[in-house]
């Protein structure tokens, strides 16, 4: 397995005048997005800076396997939300006990 810094940016289905709580169908979003977490695929992420885009660290087999996923996502469907960038990360610095040494 391997990790990735994933950025996700708002789609062309983002309405501009409501909160990030109030977009169409968040709590299946939210609850998408909380399975990755549960299965491991999620190390860690959220909304950066001023909230247009959002960061994850993910762990996949490969870059294939990360738009996979993320394209069951409701908000893909929707177009909310867009796969930014997905670049490999050599995580050196990992608190977790069982993480790989690189």
């Amino acid at each position: 397995m391997a990790n990735f810094a994933l950025t996700l940016v708002h789609g062309k289905g983002w309405d501009d005048s409501l909160g990030i709580r109030e977009q169409q169908e968040w709590k299946a979003h939210a609850a998408f997005m909380d399975d990755l977490v549960a299965d491991g695929f999620i190390l860690l992420g959220g909304p950066v800076g001023d909230g247009q885009q959002t960061l994850h660290v993910v762990e996949a087999r490969d870059e294939n396997e990360v738009r996979r996923r993320l394209a069951e996502d409701p908000w893909a469907g929707a177009r909310l939300l867009e796969v930014g960038s997905i670049r490999p990360w050599a995580l050196w610095l990992d608190f977790r006990k069982d993480a790989p040494s690189s």
